[in-house]
């Protein structure tokens, strides 16, 4: 495949997907640590570890299988988390792109039930369905992280099902383990209401922050 995997910015109302440089790194560290018991199964870096993890996104980046990308609130201006796209994948031998993963997701506490996840995974897949043309968009986390499988269930993703021993435990005390893994997935058919699904959300969330002053609360996944 000669399809080579580089995310542009991503504008929207409520997040600005910047591809991930060192400039995002004081104000991931920041994101990084706050509540850290809402991230459960998923790993975060610690502040201290965000230099070596913007590195090692990047080199990830540089082997064509990454895309990553710092979360930035439009509100704000400030980076609250981290996303990417991940393990392009075609079945043909011309320059199309059949299948991309979204994922290395994270958000800091106080960004989360703001819509900007909603928001977040609109420009994702919008730009891998309407630019791109994949297939389909895959998106996985550990099959027992029940908060992060309905918030993917949120955006329109299916579930598909669980991969036994698919993937590395980010679970804290299970260093060295294996997770089993639950994979969801939006193919190009269900694209359409999905979008049309993703964008009333964020509309509501819009118009929520609109009728409240101050900073908007956190209302869902």
């Amino acid at each position: 495949m000669s399809f080579k995997l580089e995310g542009p910015v991503l504008e929207g109302a409520l997040v600005r997907l910047e591809p991930l440089e060192h400039r995002h790194a004081a104000d991931l560290a920041v994101a990084a640590e706050e509540d850290r018991g809402t991230y459960a199964f998923t790993w975060v870096p610690r502040a201290a570890e965000i230099a070596d993890y913007i590195d090692t996104q990047l080199a990830r980046a540089a082997t064509g299988k990454l895309a990553p990308y710092a979360q930035v609130s439009v509100a704000s201006g400030r980076a609250v988390g981290a996303t990417s796209y991940w393990e392009p994948r075609s079945w043909h031998s011309d320059d199309r792109l059949d299948a991309i993963e979204v994922g290395f997701t994270w958000l800091a506490r106080s960004a989360q039930g703001t819509g900007i996840n909603a928001e977040a995974k609109l420009l994702l897949f919008q730009h891998a369905f309407e630019e791109w043309g994949v297939s389909r968009v895959d998106l996985k986390t550990d099959a027992r992280n029940e908060r992060s499988r309905a918030a993917i269930e949120s955006v329109g993703a299916r579930f598909e099902g669980v991969l036994r021993n698919w993937s590395r435990s980010w679970a804290p005390g299970e260093e060295g383990r294996l997770r089993d893994s639950a994979i969801f997935s939006v193919t190009a058919g269900e694209w359409a209401e999905c979008r049309g699904r993703l964008e009333k959300r964020v509309a509501g969330f819009l118009t929520r922050r609109a009728a409240t002053p101050g900073p908007t609360p956190v209302v869902g996944l």
